[in-house]
């Protein structure tokens, strides 16, 4: 069958889950799963393609998980990804976040705006574009954001490589 990706733009979601956990490098992080809300132009799309999955394993889509760093890798502080979901959060509820044990659980069904935009991957050698959520943003605005532009990956250029590299590198022909 064909696929429909999410628009690009803003949507109102709801958050279905947040987990934490810890990423590679054994730093905290936050998975954020959500959904796009009833009210949105493409109302609960990750739930239809939840349901849809027929694998016997199905996890929560990709496109409607978000995984985020706590702490910048480079300064120790809080980042920016972080920073941006609990402010997001905080002001499409009206509330304040709540530290301490439970505070993955506090966000459970509660909104949130994202902002989708198309980004670049490779995956088993093959270049194609998605549409991934960018950033968090007020459910109230979401539907005013503007497009963001293109993430694209970082090209890589055979002058970039000294000669021990040449045989662990993806060299692009062409």
């Amino acid at each position: 069958g064909s696929y429909t990706p999410p628009t690009v733009g803003g949507h109102k979601m709801i958050i279905k889950q947040v987990a934490e956990t810890k990423n590679k490098n054994n730093k905290d992080m936050i998975v954020v799963c959500f959904d796009f809300d009833k009210s949105d132009v493409q109302p609960l799309f990750f739930s239809e393609e939840f349901k849809n999955d027929v694998r016997p394993e199905k996890k929560w889509p990709h496109a409607g998980t978000m995984y985020i760093n706590v702490e910048d890798q480079n300064t120790g502080d809080c980042s920016k990804s972080f920073k941006g979901f609990i402010t997001s959060f905080e002001r499409s509820n009206n509330c304040e976040a709540v530290w301490g044990d439970k505070f993955a659980a506090q966000f459970k069904n509660k909104k949130i705006g994202g902002v989708f935009g198309e980004v670049e991957n490779e995956y088993n050698g093959k270049i194609s574009m998605r549409h991934e959520c960018r950033w968090f943003c007020e459910y109230d605005k979401a539907e005013s954001a503007n497009v963001p532009n293109p993430k694209y990956l970082p090209k890589q250029d055979a002058s970039d490589f000294t000669q021990g590299d040449a045989d662990d590198a993806k060299i692009p022909w062409g």
